[in-house]
């Protein structure tokens, strides 16, 4: 369960600072190797050179085994935090799929339902749309460009537990947006129809919110403007 993240967390980054603080103590002790060494240099033999240097050497080597131990423990640990995320994005989603089922089951029209039915016929809009590539449900990224309607209505609509717990794991996933990642959170698409990549994340194209009227990627900008 989550309730034990603070305390893996915790155990985690005073095992990292563990590693910080003999890496310290291996740096402090090859400055000193290394300031003898260039004291006594001239008084040593060749092989007591040679051996005062595999212990500089040595001790290097031991402060690269202590960074890539720490590396290795941030990559865990950012690994174990993702997990977690990715539990309640499914948890998120499996709640909004039953309040979506029993909104649309219910006998009186609320707002919220209001809100539905208008989100559900603005997707239906979009997936007739001439963009051809794309005419199920399945073949679309699991995040829709949002058109109209309340956002918390679209997400309902647009997402599904089995999106987000397939996401992570499945190599076979298909990438979009100009990081070549797979869908995940909010995404935008391209109003231009041969657009080669379509579907965009909102951080990678500096968005926050949907913006109004038709939207072209960066590069399909950049291809309008050339042919102008």
């Amino acid at each position: 369960g989550i309730e034990n993240l603070p305390c893996e967390l915790q155990r985690n980054f005073q095992l990292m600072r563990e590693l910080d603080q003999r890496t310290e103590d291996k740096k402090a002790e090859i400055d000193s190797l290394a300031a003898e060494y260039i004291e006594s240099v001239k008084n040593m033999l060749p092989e007591e050179r040679v051996e005062h240097l595999k212990k500089i050497q040595s001790a290097y080597s031991k402060c690269k085994e202590y960074s890539d131990d720490k590396v290795q423990l941030a990559m865990q640990t950012y690994e174990m935090v993702d997990k977690h995320i990715r539990r309640l994005d499914a948890d998120l989603a499996r709640f909004e799929a039953d309040l979506k089922d029993k909104l649309e089951g219910s006998d009186f029209e609320t707002p919220g339902s209001r809100s539905l039915k208008k989100g559900r016929s603005q997707k239906e809009k979009r997936s007739s749309r001439g963009r051809g590539r794309r005419t199920s449900e399945e073949d679309t990224p699991k995040k829709k460009k949002l058109k109209g309607g309340s956002e918390f209505a679209d997400t309902i609509l647009s997402v599904h537990p089995s999106d987000v717990l397939d996401m992570p794991v499945d190599p076979n996933e298909p990438t979009y947006c100009l990081c070549h990642q797979v869908s995940y959170g909010e995404m935008i698409g391209c109003d231009n129809p041969d657009c080669p990549i379509e579907w965009f994340h909102f951080a990678c194209v500096d968005l926050t919110t949907k913006p109004k009227g038709k939207w072209f990627c960066p590069r399909c900008v950049q291809e309008r403007k050339k042919k102008k």
